[in-house]
């Protein structure tokens, strides 16, 4: 299992706009995976951006693509200010 962070800049205008399609997006993902997923931005703009990040933790190695067709299908890509990128992360194998 692995854990997807996605983030990309929003221009402070379209948020109010973004949003509900992010939620509706993390929500059918939810519910086709299982994933409790979640939104979130950092507490500061520049420039007019916002920085947000979509967090799915505990996710299989084929979510990521699904995840990439699903927000193309909702149109996703004309609010962010810039690419969606998403960085994969994984749990640390304890030592014996």
């Amino acid at each position: 299992m692995i854990d997807l962070y996605v983030y990309y800049k929003v221009r402070a205008q379209d948020a109010a706009a973004l949003e509900p399609r992010v939620r509706a997006l993390q929500s059918a993902m939810g519910a086709r995976f299982g994933v409790q997923a979640q939104l979130k931005r950092r507490p500061d703009a520049r420039d007019g951006l916002q920085t947000w990040m979509e967090v799915y933790p505990a996710v299989t190695e084929a979510f990521p693509a699904a995840l990439d067709d699903a927000a193309r299908e909702a149109g996703l890509d004309a609010l962010p200010a810039g690419p969606r990128r998403a960085e994969v992360f994984m749990d640390l194998t304890p030592c014996a």
